[in-house]
């Protein structure tokens, strides 16, 4: 079916009204169908979108979803949206498709597309990739799960276009006929239990990325993980595998402190890892990854490294603020469960004060005790899940609560030294506090900032 047959002249549900939603509705306008948005908030808590939507002639629909959307051809559902709500259950008893944005854009997207999931360091990857394949002269869009989406990056796309694309679970899990030229898998440890209910339906979200791949396209695995090198997904996909730790059939590959890549049978030296600019273990996974996709393109060593060289990393993602009195604050809102946690700690070579907590996703914080041992000298918790926080790390570390994160930080400032580290990195989702990890971080820069101001002092924090 073309993409005129699917889209042109088709009444299309869109349910989401955040950017993805809107993004959909514009590209339906743009491919000849009729939109039409609901989102169950408030039309206080809309104003923006719903200008958006006025000025571009959309009709929408706020405060519920009505059965408007039943009577559209199908449905598009925007990634934060719950598969079990009552208007996607009314819509599949009566047989209307439900797709995700993703699905919904690859449809019409004319180039070829990159996918890059996992439990951890999708962001960076998929920034990274985007950073090495622009600088080896490619017409690269960096979209999807990170920030821009996809269905508004294929607009400005051609045949000769890649498309790098952040992919996340709750995407993937309705995806038909999502197919991209090169998928990787960069690890897989227990997230989003309180949406898929099990880790084992968690990991088969994931592994769709994969489901449509044919022998042309390649899938990239993490050979370091247990699961993935243990239990990897069924692809008629080639299958190649990274890894920080060994070259046994890998593609990439560290080895006595060089990261190394494999054209043909030929194994090319990259980079030294001490000059990769992104620093921690799990970043050399990254870089890794991120070479790994570079060679499917035929970009070479000397344009790697020198992205690798200067790469600062992404906002929210051990991003460092700068300092107060000599403390220094590290922002790493991204970190949205406890594993993203635990890398954080290893990548940190100061002793510091954890802000920790918000919205539970049912992670297990009990691993941090022997990450954070020796470094962690104190924990700040805030949000829903702080007594989850307490009850898993209060026999370890000393741990106080705060009301908001403003008092987290001030609480963290009291009680650490010049030469050490508060660091944010909750590992929960934000939604209790905060519109998303990116209203958080920003929430955390503006208190150091505050903090800073009271202060008086000459040092800087970066906004």
């Amino acid at each position: 079916m073309t993409v005129e047959e699917r889209i042109k002249g088709r009444n299309v549900g869109v349910i989401g009204m955040a950017r993805s939603g809107i993004a959909v509705a514009r590209l339906t306008l743009q491919t000849g169908g009729s939109p039409f948005v609901s989102d169950s908030r408030s039309p206080e808590d809309l104003a923006e979108p719903c200008r958006d939507l006025q000025s571009a002639g959309v009709l929408f629909e706020t405060g519920g979803h009505t059965e408007r959307l039943l009577a559209c051809d199908y449905l598009v559902v925007s990634p934060g949206v719950p598969l079990n709500i009552e208007i996607i259950q009314q819509a599949r008893q009566k047989g209307l498709p439900v797709f995700s944005e993703l699905e919904f854009a690859s449809w019409v997207c004319p180039g070829r597309i990159v996918a890059i999931t996992g439990s951890n360091g999708k962001t960076t990857t998929t920034t990274l990739v985007g950073e090495i394949l622009t600088t080896g002269g490619f017409d690269t869009h960096v979209c999807g799960n990170i920030g821009r989406p996809f269905a508004d990056a294929v607009g400005c796309m051609t045949a000769d276009s890649i498309a790098v694309v952040e992919v996340s679970s709750f995407q993937l899990e309705t995806v038909l006929e999502f197919k991209p030229h090169v998928a990787a898998i960069l690890n897989l440890t227990l997230d989003h239990i309180d949406r898929h209910g099990s880790f084992e339906a968690y990991r088969e979200a994931k592994y769709r990325i994969t489901e449509n791949q044919t022998f042309q396209d390649v899938l990239i695995l993490n050979r370091d993980d247990s699961e993935l090198s243990s239990s990897a997904p069924s692809t008629s996909a080639e299958t190649v595998f990274f890894s920080a730790q060994q070259c046994d059939n890998c593609l990439a590959w560290v080895e006595n402190n060089r990261l190394f890549t494999r054209v043909g049978s030929e194994a090319c030296e990259v980079i030294k890892c001490d000059q990769i600019a992104i620093k921690g273990p799990h970043n050399l996974q990254n870089a890794a990854t991120a070479a790994s996709v570079a060679v499917q393109f035929g970009v070479d060593s000397a344009t790697i490294a020198r992205v690798l060289r200067t790469f600062p990393g992404v906002e929210h993602r051990l991003e460092k603020i700068g300092s107060v009195a000599g403390i220094h604050f590290v922002n790493d809102s991204k970190a949205t469960n406890v594993d993203s946690v635990r890398y954080a700690l290893m990548s940190i070579d100061t002793p510091l004060y954890l802000i920790a907590g918000g919205r539970d996703k049912e992670g297990d914080f009990a691993p941090l005790i022997d990450a954070g041992r020796d470094r962690v000298k104190g924990i700040v918790a805030i949000g829903e899940a702080r007594e989850i926080v307490f009850a898993a790390l209060g026999k370890a570390f000393p741990v106080q609560f705060a009301e908001s994160l403003e008092e987290a930080v001030e609480k963290c400032f009291e009680l650490a030294h010049p030469g050490e580290t508060v660091l944010l990195s909750p590992g929960c989702a934000s939604f209790d506090m905060f519109e998303n990890y990116e209203h958080r971080g920003r929430a955390f820069k503006a208190a150091v900032a505050k903090l800073k101001n009271g202060k008086n002092t000459d040092e800087t924090v970066a906004s």
